[in-house]
């Protein structure tokens, strides 16, 4: 009998992503180079995890997320004119309108600004997610489904992902990380 897709299942799909229906292809992920992630475990965006619930192995999807259930809106306030002394450090070639930088906020996360305008004092950048505004469309497959197991559950919930790793390593001050616990998740990146 074949698993259904449902929470703590290890699901590994192929899939392209567009903003619209025939639109240009903005990501893939191949059969040979899939997506997997653990059903209900906030990996990947809710509304794609609710779009696969209960699909079997071998089952083809197509759907369409609305831009208030993928990255929201795009929030104005999050497009600022910041000093452009503040890039002093940036190589010439990078600022060019439309490059995305990694900058660091004044609490030490991380963040990419897009480029959207450079003045004689102040540059124009856009904090919001590239996909925000955007109706997502992904069509793909469902490659396989099965139990997580016990080892990966446990990684899930005890290491730190994404943020960390570009911030020295693990998160407790103890390991050479940035400092944050799963209590503080000061860096955005514990569970």
């Amino acid at each position: 009998m074949d698993e259904m897709i449902t929470k703590n299942k290890m699901v590994t799909v192929s899939y392209e992503l567009r903003t619209e229906p025939e639109g240009e292809l903005l990501e893939r992920a191949t059969p040979e180079n899939p997506l997997e992630f653990i059903c209900g475990q906030g990996q990947t965006l809710e509304y794609f995890e609710m779009n696969l619930y209960e699909k079997k192995k071998g089952d083809k999807f197509n759907f369409k997320i609305a831009s208030q259930n993928a990255y929201g809106q795009v929030d104005e306030d999050m497009i600022v004119d910041l000093p452009k002394e503040i890039f002093k450090e940036v190589e010439e070639e990078d600022m060019t309108v439309g490059n995305v930088l990694p900058m660091t906020d004044s609490l030490g996360r991380r963040l990419m600004g897009k480029i959207e305008a450079i003045g004689d004092d102040e540059i124009k950048i856009n904090f919001n997610h590239p996909l925000a505004g955007e109706d997502l469309y992904f069509t793909g497959e469902v490659l396989d489904v099965r139990d997580a197991t016990d080892e990966e559950l446990e990684a899930l919930h005890h290491h730190c992902g994404g943020g960390c790793g570009s911030c020295g390593g693990g998160c407790g001050e103890d390991e050479g990380g940035c400092g944050c616990t799963p209590e503080e998740d000061h860096c955005g990146c514990c569970h």
